[in-house]
């Protein structure tokens, strides 16, 4: 009996033995109706496609014509909904390769810069004119040279001066006649023409005519401007010199139109020269001039520096930085997520699940790491930092640029066609033209009134000239964006 139940146990281990053997060797062996019948599909790339160039494309694995390898592109991958024109969806082993990392876009103050250039000048508050009220001859000149530091009270010139004498003994006179009246009138007429209290003290105590009278310094500081040498006849008209103080200098810059509403009075500056590479001055904005220059459309602006070291000079040249703190919370994008072209900017969004879309964004304010988004996006929407241009590429292709749900956003109608203007309506901001053909629209020529955009200048326009203008559909009508002046007809 053992002998038949030993060769029937053998059998049975040989048999299992078999079939595992032949599973190892040939899985599909198995039978399907042993898989299961929810098991995923394996997907098929549409095509591949270069990394660094989006139009290069195959349908086989190969080498893009930089020597990268092709990389699959999956039409369908990724799952989730269809985010509208423009989703595209990528496997995440090629989201990995690429590198391609996200961040949110955030809520928060923004610190931004003005950069400008100016130069440095004197504190017109202490810069002072030197005239004489009086006409003579420079007997002495006690300065010599533009630049020469003076201090204040310091004798700069002695003048000869034939009406001073007569001055002069107009006060001996009424001395002598001990007229308090006369007295008086002859010393205001002396202080009039600025003789110095010294010199009026000396002539009532020595009762002598001074032939020659010094003049001193008002201020202390240097000397700009000397229009005089020793021996020069002079006349009231004329200014002998100047003479400015450095302990403070200003800065004359200018910033252009679309920054004037960041600027205000006591913004902190920073300010570097080429002449001291290694330091940095601290300033702040003193003074907003009221007005533009009509030709560079451009504001100038004064900021003020300390200057007790008297480093800076008169005329140096400067590099300047205006630190703007916003204090409202701004909707911001690191800058690096923003895609700039000559016409729009664009982010990309990550919409989850391997899926990315390219939107047009409308920018404000910025500073060296965030952007401000205006428009087209929300905060807290997770946007591409890097590898973001070759996923925009593609997007592009089909995108309409503009957020689903977004009924704010929807695509404006515009044409740029060649025109006559008619007649001007300035009070109306409105202007007739007649119009060529615009044949995207199939619309025939035709004359009609356009309104004219507030951000469009209207003074140059005049009935007859020949104009190449863009137009938008809105609400209100034709609105004319843009308009360039072509010739008269």
């Amino acid at each position: 009996m053992k002998k038949p139940i030993i060769t029937l146990i053998l059998g049975f281990a040989f048999g299992i033995a078999l079939m595992l053997m032949i599973n190892l060797l040939n899985p599909q062996a198995v039978s399907s109706s042993d898989m299961p019948s929810d098991a995923p599909k394996e997907k098929k790339p549409l095509y591949w496609v270069a990394p660094m160039d989006a139009n290069y494309r195959r349908d086989k694995p190969g080498k893009s014509p930089m020597g990268m390898d092709l990389i699959p592109y999956y039409g369908d991958e990724g799952g989730g909904n269809d985010a509208g024109p423009g989703t595209i969806r990528i496997n995440p082993d090629v989201v990995n390769n690429l590198g391609v990392r996200t961040t949110k876009s955030i809520r928060k103050p923004l610190h931004f810069e003005i950069n400008t250039v100016g130069y440095v000048a004197y504190d017109e508050d202490k810069l002072v004119h030197v005239h004489s009220r009086i006409e003579g001859w420079i007997e002495k000149l006690f300065v010599k040279a533009v630049g020469d530091k003076v201090e204040k009270g310091q004798a700069l010139y002695s003048i000869y001066s034939p009406s001073l004498v007569n001055a002069q003994e107009e006060l001996l006179l009424a001395l002598k006649r001990n007229n308090k009246v006369l007295i008086n009138a002859a010393k205001d007429r002396l202080k009039s023409l600025q003789l110095p209290q010294s010199a009026i003290n000396k002539l009532i105590k020595t009762r002598k005519v001074q032939q020659n009278i010094t003049f001193f310094a008002p201020q202390g500081g240097f000397v700009d401007k000397l229009n005089i040498r020793q021996g020069f006849f002079v006349k009231p008209a004329m200014t002998l010199l100047s003479i400015g103080d450095i302990d403070n200098v200003w800065v004359e810059a200018e910033v252009i139109e679309s920054q004037i509403s960041h600027i205000y009075p006591n913004l902190p500056v920073s300010m570097q020269v080429d002449a001291i590479p290694t330091q940095s001055f601290n300033g702040k904005v003193d003074y907003i001039y009221p007005t533009l220059d009509a030709k560079k459309r451009t504001l100038k602006i004064r900021i003020k520096f300390a200057n007790k070291d008297h480093r800076l000079k008169p005329n140096m040249f400067a590099t300047i930085q205006i630190h703007h703190n916003e204090q409202q919370p701004l909707l911001l994008v690191p800058s690096e997520a923003v895609i700039r072209s000559g016409k729009a900017s664009r982010v990309v969004l990550a919409l989850g699940e391997g899926q990315f879309k390219s939107i047009e964004v409308k920018t404000g304010r910025k500073s060296d790491d965030y952007i401000e988004i205006l428009s087209g996006l929300d905060a807290g929407e997770e946007v591409v930092t890097s590898a973001q241009f070759l996923l925009d590429s593609e997007s592009s292709k089909t995108s309409d640029f503009k957020r689903m749900n977004h009924q704010d956003e929807q695509q404006v109608p515009t044409a740029t066609v060649n025109g006559i203007i008619n007649s001007i309506m300035q009070d109306m901001r409105m202007v007739n033209i007649s119009r060529e053909a615009i044949e995207k629209w199939g619309r025939d020529a035709a004359t009609l009134d356009f309104l004219v955009d507030d951000t469009v200048g209207m003074y140059d326009l005049k009935a007859g000239m020949k104009v190449k203008f863009t137009f938008e559909i809105r609400q209100q009508g034709f609105v004319i964006t843009s308009i360039m002046d072509m010739g008269e007809k």
